[in-house]
């Protein structure tokens, strides 16, 4: 279902045109002028907007709790929802909604012994795909889509490895989802596609890996990085050079030596340059990032960061990476987790990221790349039964320093994902003109795919 149709009512009984029409009758200068919070029972009136409007407990709770933070007046709120519906939304790298698990066969295959690699393949293959085939989460889904407001996510769409077959995995799972929701989900391949999904009011998928593909033959440089142009021709266009830890190209974040990017490392980077793959520095280290912005001949990003000026985090950058990045023509990305934007941990600390980022480093540099995901509000009662396994160690490429994710992934209610349109509100409020709006939800991530793309 598109964002940009006119939806049914729901239960509220109120359609988009009945509250257009009470709000333009409403709008008198109190009311233009006093925030939109109430103390009755149907708290929040404006949800009678199509972007608003749901009965989906995990949207309405996100929501009220954005909303709550925000306090915006009528005004501010509608103008932002009515940006928010025009605006082009690309979510510089983030996750299609989760659907939930399938009770039964999760038990089976513990019950059967599976073992843990085949137990994280089912959860991440029903995750991604039941939408496509059963009913009520396909329902979940598009209504998720709808209030999000979101023409396009670029797609976590590989597995935080090097290793090209486990690459795979995700790219076929989400090619799979595209294959099975046409018509309301899209697989995009070109900034084109993306502008075609808005144009029609459909929402589509670019894909990301997350990791640059090795066979690890060690034969020459030029076929180990053979697959970049593989993987490209199979739809990825933005590639991590490394995930936490260190690997052939380089050191990740999670890593105290600070050690930079190898020579397979600017050779990476030019293929990637060369063939028309975002190069990504999001999960690298400060000095990895650095030189892989003076190694690119092409804009890159780091696609879902925060600034370590307002919060000395590993997954942040500093301002010296900041600017080689933009330096580039490339954007950063501000991501939605609590522990990594430090202050409140919500959609005001969140803000302040982008502000900072926009006074240091321009308008054109900056984009939205959420890290996170709504998960279908069937998702806890289907987990129930569901055998423990137990504790398990973590997994290599997921090794982080004690503290740095501080239990949160996101703990924020108000940084719900579909509280996409709560963000226009609050640049809204923070007083950015429409065009500058537009292009921190989507034109600048845009722009970097079409200037990436091109010859």
């Amino acid at each position: 279902m598109s964002n940009r149709q006119n939806h049914r009512t729901t239960g509220s009984g109120w359609s988009r045109r009945d509250f257009l029409a009470t709000s333009m009758a409403a709008a008198s200068t109190t009311a233009m002028t006093t925030p939109v919070v109430a103390e009755s029972p149907e708290k929040y009136r404006v949800d009678r907007d199509p972007l608003l409007i749901t009965e989906n407990p995990v949207i309405q709770r996100v929501r009220d709790a954005g909303l709550d933070l925000l306090k915006p007046t009528r005004v501010q709120l509608e103008h932002g929802l009515e940006l928010h519906r025009q605006s082009l939304v690309f979510d510089a790298y983030g996750f299609a909604p989760r659907a939930s698990l399938d009770n039964q066969q999760m038990t089976a295959a513990i019950t059967a012994g599976a073992s843990d690699s085949e137990v994280q393949d089912l959860q991440e293959e029903m995750g991604m795909t039941r939408a496509a085939l059963d009913p009520q989460e396909r329902a979940e889904f598009a209504e998720a889509m709808r209030c999000s407001g979101v023409t396009a996510i670029f797609q976590n769409a590989g597995e935080e490895t090097q290793e090209p077959l486990q690459l795979l995995k995700r790219l076929a799972r989400f090619t799979y989802l595209t294959d099975h929701l046409r018509g309301t989900l899209v697989r995009a391949t070109s900034p084109q596609d993306v502008e075609a999904a808005h144009q029609a009011g459909q929402h589509c998928l670019y894909f990301s890996g997350n990791g640059v593909p090795l066979p690890q033959t060690w034969v020459s440089v030029e076929e180990e990085l053979s697959a970049i142009r593989l993987f490209f021709q199979l739809g990825v266009r933005m590639m991590h050079v490394t995930y936490n830890r260190r690997n052939m190209l380089g050191d990740g974040c999670a890593e105290t030596a600070n050690g930079g990017l190898s020579d397979l490392g600017r050779a990476a980077v030019a293929e990637m340059n060369r063939v028309g793959v975002i190069v990504d520095v999001a999960h690298s280290g400060w000095r990895t990032s650095l030189e892989a912005a003076k190694a690119s001949r092409k804009p890159m990003v780091a696609s879902h960061t925060v600034c370590a000026e307002l919060r000395n985090h590993i997954r942040a950058k500093p301002d010296e990476v900041i600017k080689a990045i933009c330096d580039t023509g490339g954007v950063i990305g501000i991501c939605w987790i609590s522990s990594f934007l430090g202050g409140s941990g919500g959609l005001d600390a969140l803000l302040d990221h982008i502000d900072y980022a926009v006074k240091k480093f321009g308008i054109d540099h900056v984009a939205i790349g959420t890290d996170v995901a709504h998960t279908s509000q069937y998702a806890a009662a289907a987990a129930k039964g569901i055998p423990s396994r137990g504790r398990r160690r973590n997994r290599f490429a997921s090794l982080w320093p004690e503290g740095a994710l501080g239990g949160q992934w996101p703990k924020a209610v108000s940084l719900g994902w579909t509280n996409w349109p709560l963000v226009t509100i609050g640049l809204v409020q923070r007083g950015y003109q429409e065009e500058a709006i537009r292009k921190i939800l989507g034109q600048n991530i845009l722009r970097v795919c079409r200037d990436v793309l091109s010859p």
